[in-house]
């Protein structure tokens, strides 16, 4: 899943992780994201901190509070690259941190590192 209000940042996401074989399930804000992960629970989420309705870090700490997500492994990719901007996200339960503007490929790797390499 992934969970960013830029649009023209999703779409290149989509792009690069459905060549790889990854179903991708899109959230426009961190309400819709709350809506779609009751829904269904994706294998890994790429979660911005800046968000409308609820931001990212909001919604990390209530994926982390929900029996059926507390596992799911989230990637952080947000443009804030303070040091505790990143330490928070960490510390709420990110498995991993990318600032904007990042290397799409390297996105890719680690998604397959988190997910044991296996595309959806």
């Amino acid at each position: 899943m992934v969970c960013d209000d830029d649009s023209l940042l999703v779409d290149l996401i989509e792009f690069r992780l459905s060549a790889k074989g990854y179903d991708v399930e899109i959230a426009r804000d961190g309400g819709e994201a709350l809506v779609r992960l009751g829904e269904s629970t994706p294998d890994a989420i790429l979660l911005d901190a800046m968000m409308p309705v609820i931001d990212g870090y909001e919604l990390l700490r209530r994926i982390r509070e929900q029996e059926a997500t507390r596992d799911v492994p989230v990637i952080m990719l947000t443009a804030r690259k303070q040091e505790q901007d990143i330490v928070s996200a960490l510390e709420l339960g990110a498995n991993d941190y990318l600032v904007k503007p990042f290397i799409p490929e390297e996105l890719v790797a680690r998604l397959a590192r988190l997910v044991e390499g296996a595309p959806r």
